[in-house]
C-alpha cells in the first residue's frame, strides 16, 4: 500500500506516517461535520430570509467574541494544549446538547443555538487544524502534501453523509450529535504521535519549540492587529470574503428551492448533495491538484474556481433552474475542497507561527462570518426589499467572483515572490 501511494502521489517514504495521518485527522474532523452539516440545514427552511440572516449576523458576534476569547487562552496556557484542547471542547459542546434532547429538557432557542454552533464550528475546527499543518509541514513539504492532506477532509466529507443520508429515518437529530462528538475525541492520540513525528522523521527542528513550557505570549487582541497591520494577511482576508459572498448568494436561492420539502427529505437531499461533492473533492485533492500547483504555481491554483464560478453564474443567471443551481453548488464546493483551500493554506506556510494561531482564526472565522452577515442580509434586501430575480442577482455575483478570482493571482504572485 505504502509503494502504490507513493507511485500515484508525490510523498516522500520518511513523510508517509506524518501525510497518513494528518489524512486520517482531518478525515475524522470532517467526517464529524458532515454529519451535522445535513442535520443543521435542514432546519433552515423552516425559517425566513430574515430570520436566518439574523442568525448570521449574531453568529458573527458571537465569532468575534469566541476569536478574542480564544485569543487570550493560547497566550496563557501551554502551546501543547491549544490544539487537542479545542477539539475536545468542542466534542464536550456537542455532548451537552445531546444530553439536553435525551433528558426531555424543552427550550425553544435550541435549534437556533445549534445552528449557530455548528456554523461556527465549521470555520473554527479547520481553521485550527490547518493552523497546526502550517506548524507540522514546511514550506516545501506543503505544496506537495497539503492537497493529499486535504484529501482526507474530502474522504471524511464522504463518509460523514452517509449516516444522515440513509439513516436520518431511523437516528434522531441528537444521536448524531453524539456520534460527531465521538468522532472529535478520537483525533487526541493523532495529535499526540504527529508532534513525534515533527522533529523525528519530518526533521522540521526548526520549527520545534518546548511545548511543555512555550505559549504564545500577547493578548486576546493581537491577532485583529496583526491582520490589519501585514498587506499580506489583508490579501487573505480579502479573498476569502469574496469567497464567502459567492458562497451565501447560492446558499440563500438552495435555500428557497428546499422550502418545498419535509425536513427528513431536505436532510437526505443535502446528504446526497455533500456525498456527490465529496467523491469529485476526493479524486481532484488526491490525485490532481498538487501537480496543478507545483507545474503551474499558487496563483493559477487559486484563481481556477473563481473564475469557473464566474462562468457557472452567468449560465445560471440566463437558466435559473434547480439542475443548474445544483450543479454549480457541486462544482463550487468540490473546487474549494479540492483544489482552493489547500492552496489558500500553502500561504499561512509564509506568516509567523503566532500569526497563524492568532491571525488566521480572525481571518477564517471573523473575516469568514463577517462576510456572511453582509452578504445575508444585502441579498435579503435584493429579495424581500427589492423583490429582485436570481438572474439579476446572479450578474452581481459572476463580477464580483471575477475580482475574486484576479486576487488570488495576485496572492500567488506574492507568495511565490516571498519563496524566492
Amino acid at each position: 500500500m505504502q509503494s502504490l501511494i507513493q507511485r500515484i502521489s508525490d510523498i516522500k517514504k520518511e513523510e508517509m506516517s506524518a501525510t497518513l495521518l494528518a489524512f486520517s485527522f482531518v478525515f475524522l474532523l470532517m467526517a464529524s461535520y458532515y454529519i451535522l452539516r445535513p442535520v443543521r440545514d435542514a432546519m433552515a427552511s423552516d425559517w425566513t430570509d430574515s430570520e436566518i440572516s439574523f442568525l448570521w449576523t449574531l453568529n458573527f458576534f458571537i465569532s468575534v467574541i469566541a476569536v478574542f476569547i480564544y485569543g487570550w487562552i493560547i497566550s496563557k496556557i501551554r502551546f501543547k494544549h491549544v490544539v487537542p484542547g479545542v477539539y475536545i471542547f468542542f466534542g464536550l459542546s456537542f455532548v451537552s446538547l445531546y444530553l439536553i434532547e435525551i433528558l426531555g429538557i424543552e427550550i425553544q432557542w435550541i435549534n437556533k443555538f445549534f445552528y449557530i454552533w455548528v456554523s461556527f464550528f465549521s470555520m473554527f475546527h479547520l481553521s485550527v487544524f490547518w493552523s497546526y499543518m502550517s506548524d507540522i509541514f514546511n514550506k516545501t513539504q506543503a505544496k506537495r502534501l497539503f492537497a493529499i492532506i486535504a484529501s482526507g477532509a474530502s474522504a471524511g466529507a464522504l463518509a460523514g453523509p452517509l449516516l444522515p443520508t440513509f439513516l436520518a429515518s431511523f437516528l434522531s437529530s441528537s444521536q448524531l450529535t453524539f456520534i460527531a462528538s465521538i468522532l472529535l475525541f478520537i483525533t487526541f492520540p493523532i495529535i499526540s504521535k504527529l508532534d513525534s513525528l515533527k522533529e523525528s522523521k519530518l526533521e522540521n527542528k526548526d520549527q520545534v519549540g518546548d511545548k511543555n513550557i512555550f505559549h504564545l505570549k500577547g493578548n486576546p487582541i493581537d491577532g485583529f492587529k496583526s491582520f490589519i497591520a501585514n498587506p499580506y494577511l489583508l490579501g487573505i482576508g480579502a479573498f476569502i470574503l469574496l469567497y464567502t459572498m459567492i458562497s451565501t448568494f447560492i446558499y440563500f436561492e438552495q435555500t428557497e428551492i428546499l422550502r418545498g420539502y419535509e425536513r427528513a427529505e431536505r436532510t437526505q437531499i443535502l446528504g446526497s448533495i455533500d456525498l456527490l461533492v465529496n467523491i469529485l473533492t476526493f479524486a481532484i485533492a488526491f490525485f490532481a491538484t498538487g501537480r496543478i500547483a507545483s507545474k503551474f504555481g499558487v496563483g493559477i491554483t487559486l484563481a481556477l474556481l473563481p473564475f469557473f464560478v464566474a462562468f457557472g453564474i452567468i449560465i445560471l443567471a440566463f437558466a435559473p433552474i434547480i439542475t443548474v443551481l445544483l450543479a454549480l453548488q457541486v462544482a463550487r464546493r468540490a473546487g474549494n475542497y479540492a483544489i482552493t483551500r489547500p492552496a489558500r493554506e500553502m500561504l499561512f506556510t509564509e506568516v509567523s507561527q503566532e500569526e497563524r494561531y492568532k491571525a488566521k482564526p480572525v481571518i477564517d472565522v471573523v473575516v469568514y462570518r463577517g462576510g456572511d452577515t453582509v452578504t445575508a442580509w444585502f441579498f435579503t434586501a435584493l429579495t424581500e426589499g427589492l423583490g429582485l430575480v436570481f438572474s439579476v442577482i446572479g450578474i452581481i455575483g459572476a463580477f464580483i467572483a471575477l475580482l475574486w478570482g484576479l486576487l488570488g493571482l495576485k496572492l500567488g504572485k506574492s507568495y511565490e515572490a516571498r519563496n524566492q
